[in-house]
């Protein structure tokens, strides 16, 4: 029985964000960025914030752009400590056949 509270505890306590599919380029892993807003704590101005998690996704569910739940997690491999919980909604087809696009545009000429 105190096993059981104390794994509840932990469970509570785990990190839950949403953001932006930015890459699926590799099976089971997929890189999101999630946007946040601070305070400077001098100037006291509002700014935009990114940080970008490589998360595990079991199934490759996800794709490009499409916009994710993820929980922070037990470590999985080097880089990856977050999981895909959800998918909240669908990239439209139209933003994933763009940067299909660019990615193919982008590596002929790089």
């Amino acid at each position: 029985m105190v096993l059981e509270s104390s794994v509840e505890k932990s469970r509570l306590a785990r990190k839950i964000f949403e953001g932006v599919v930015v890459s699926d380029k590799m099976t089971k892993t997929r890189v999101v960025s999630v946007e946040r807003l601070s305070k400077h704590r001098v100037y006291e101005k509002v700014m935009k914030k990114n940080s970008r998690f490589v998360v595990h996704d079991e199934e490759g569910a996800s794709k490009l752009g499409d916009l994710v739940e993820v929980m922070s997690c037990r470590p999985i491999s080097k880089t990856k400590r977050w999981r895909l919980v959800r998918i909240v909604k669908k990239a439209p087809a139209a933003y994933v056949a763009i940067n299909k696009k660019e990615a193919q545009v982008g590596g002929i000429a790089g």
